[in-house]
């Protein structure tokens, strides 16, 4: 239950970061263990599960297992990741750590044909930049930043509070931020997400006031959303029919440039993070989310509520993304709502390797099926 933002506070004071922080304060590191957790560096060290080290898990009799890449559970190790608690409950967790300089220097590359953009978040992959990821602001607006460790800076930038990164993107070319500030540049405005929530308006802004602005108070109103059903109430008033979005998923990089052009004509949700992520060592297999050695993938982010007049089926977007996403041999994050039919479920998620793990750690099934967890949400 220790928040990346507890943690990194602690290893920021010894002169390392973990190698991947989520972008928002209040993802656990447990949660990322369990789940899958991404961000720019992730082309480098891959995704969160990939930068651990050794797991403590406690099973569902109640005994505790050290779990390692070459112990006697290393089966556990590397079938944990995308389980979501089905297996066990991290109680303990070691993960690696890079060193940080004091600054980060930003250089923003602004792109007119999608195309182009993917070629060039390649070459940044294969170049010396510390971070790469980038945002698709339309079908002629595309943004790669590359972002490097600096000992110094001219200047730096406050995201914290008056000013908004994300819009930052489009106005500069180069920009410098402390390193901290650098980790949690998303979390001020959930990425651009805050704009539900009134919180990009100036003045309204003020009110929230600087320690009110971020992932932690976002989170909180929208249970609350959730809770009365404000917006959907509306939405009834006006006629529409909403349908809430909320993806990450991971695309070959060959097909980078067809899933945009999908997502820009089929969903039309905008901006669209986009994210480089590979499998940092070509022999670990994680049996959940089992990226293919040596493929460069693109995460793409997209998080918002379609609203349609016409009327359609439970999950009808949200099905779209998911059979494109199978055609272009790619993966989706569980975190979010999911329809696959449980066949095609299994096809995707090795269920030989789920069933060995849960005749071994879960016999008696008292944490539940993975399939039951995420899809079915029981």
């Amino acid at each position: 239950m220790t928040t990346y933002e507890a943690l990194t506070d602690a290893t920021l004071a010894a002169g390392v970061m973990p190698a991947v922080v989520p972008q928002l304060k209040t993802i656990t590191i447990g949660g990322a263990a369990a789940g899958v957790g991404i961000e720019a560096s992730s082309f480098r060290y891959g995704l969160v599960h990939e930068t651990l080290l050794e797991l403590e898990v406690l099973l569902a009799d109640g005994s505790v297992v050290l779990c390692t890449p070459d112990n006697a559970h290393r089966n556990l190790f590397f079938g944990f990741p995308n389980s979501y608690g089905t297996l066990g409950y991290a109680l303990r967790v070691k993960a690696g750590t890079i060193p940080v300089k004091p600054y980060v220097r930003l250089e923003h590359r602004h792109h007119a044909d999608p195309a182009a953009f993917f070629a060039d978040l390649e070459a940044q992959c294969a170049g010396d930049a510390d971070f790469v990821d980038g945002v698709c602001f339309g079908p002629r607006e595309l943004v790669l930043t590359n972002a490097r460790f600096v000992d110094d800076a001219p200047y730096t930038s406050d995201y914290g509070f008056e000013h908004i990164y994300y819009r930052s993107l489009r106005e500069r070319g180069e920009d410098y931020l402390r390193v901290r500030d650098f980790i949690w540049r998303w979390d001020t405005d959930w990425f651009w997400c805050s704009k539900n929530l009134l919180a990009q308006h100036p003045l309204i802004r003020r009110l929230y006031g600087r320690r009110r602005l971020g992932s932690r108070t976002y989170t909180r109103l929208m249970r609350l959303n959730s809770k009365w059903g404000l917006t959907k109430g509306l939405d009834r008033l006006m006629g529409r029919h909403p349908e809430s979005v909320i993806q990450d998923v991971d695309i070959p990089l060959e097909h980078a440039p067809e899933f945009l052009a999908f997502l820009l004509r089929e969903i039309g949700i905008l901006p669209i993070w986009t994210c480089p992520v590979r499998a940092r060592d070509p022999n670990a297999r994680f049996d959940l989310y089992p990226l293919y050695p040596g493929v460069l993938y693109v995460n793409f982010g997209f998080w918002d509520v379609v609203r349609s007049r016409e009327h359609h089926p439970p999950g009808h977007f949200n099905r779209l993304v998911e059979r494109k996403v199978g055609e272009l041999g790619g993966l989706k994050s569980l975190y979010s709502d999911s329809y696959y039919p449980q066949d095609e479920f299994w096809s995707v998620f090795d269920r030989d390797a789920y069933r060995r793990l849960k005749a071994k750690y879960d016999p008696d099934r008292v944490f539940g099926d993975l399939y039951e967890k995420c899809v079915l949400r029981h």
